[in-house]
């Protein structure tokens, strides 16, 4: 059996909560800021968890997740 390999773009976007939940980062705060409202921006800054239908997609790209 071969090695498993871990999806380093999924890598690099979501990591696992304590509760083992999976941690996504908010969209929409990269560029073309200046039109965006502060309080829109700073309810960005938090992130959010992938919805459940997502997770096992999620789960296999990041084996050790």
């Amino acid at each position: 059996m071969p090695k498993l390999k871990t999806n380093r773009g999924a890598a690099k976007r979501f990591s696992k909560t304590g509760s083992g939940r999976i941690r996504r980062r908010q969209s929409f705060k990269n560029h073309i800021l200046t039109k965006k409202t502060p309080k829109r921006k700073r309810q960005l800054r938090h992130g959010a968890l992938i919805a459940h239908a997502d997770e096992a997609a999620v789960r296999q790209m990041i084996p050790g997740l």
